[in-house]
């Protein structure tokens, strides 16, 4: 029951102050029709259910299985197990995060089918699922985080030189919808598992930094498309 209280507080922390900021614009500037207004605010209703459905299934399910799931592959000893489970979930979860899917319609849309919504999503789901494995290998063989972001950025700005112009900002966006409710509390929680199992000693700053290279899969992805379609 104070599990649920402090979904609730937290959903409504979220929610209604953007619900008041637009209640305000609507009577004071915007005076948008009152069907669409009343949309907006049957709109919040569901969108705050829904979020309350959905950190009490992170809290039952998604963070227990990741945590179970990443202490269990390394138990069996086979880095490139441990590896390939990690390059499956990380293309999972981003096939199934509602962020991507919105980025890839809007695409789709304002480029009239050039880029398509199916390949887009393919490309990020990729991009996260080669960084996911390579941020486990990283807390296996302790390899520096500071190291890999160098390179993977240097990387980045590289190619955005040789892509279409168009692609540059889309592989950015790309990278932050990865870092939607789906994918995070999943690779998080992978990462706390294996790293309690691999490195115990240091489990509390190997856990992190897995979404801030899982992040950076996207933009390379979503460039090395651009240099194709070049």
């Amino acid at each position: 029951m104070e599990n649920l209280k402090n979904t609730i507080k937290e959903v409504c922390a979220s929610i209604l102050p953007v619900a008041a900021v637009i209640t305000i614009l609507q009577f004071s500037l915007i005076h948008l029709p009152l069907d669409v207004f009343l949309k907006f605010l049957l709109s919040v209703v569901m969108v705050a259910f829904g979020l309350m459905l959905f950190f009490i299934g992170v809290e039952m399910g998604l963070l227990p299985i990741g945590e179970q799931i990443g202490a269990t592959l390394p138990r069996t000893g086979k880095v490139w197990l441990v590896v390939l489970g990690g390059l499956i979930l990380g293309y999972v979860v981003t096939v199934a995060e509602p962020d991507v899917r919105v980025l890839a319609t809007q695409v789709d849309q304002v480029s009239g089918g050039a880029i398509g919504k199916q390949l887009l999503i393919q490309m990020v789901a990729l991009g996260v699922a080669v960084y996911v494995g390579m941020a486990v290998l990283r807390i296996i063989l302790g390899w520096s985080y500071y190291l890999i972001m160098i390179v993977s950025y240097a990387l980045v700005f590289l190619l955005s030189l040789f892509v279409p112009d168009q692609f540059v900002p889309v592989s950015f966006d790309a990278g932050g919808v990865t870092t939607g409710p789906m994918t995070v509390p999943f690779i998080l929680a992978l990462g706390v598992g294996v790293a309690a199992v691999l490195r115990a000693r240091r489990s509390a700053s190997d856990s992190f930094g897995l979404v801030g290279l899982a992040s950076i899969g996207p933009i390379l992805a979503v460039m090395l498309l651009g240099v194709i379609y070049r």
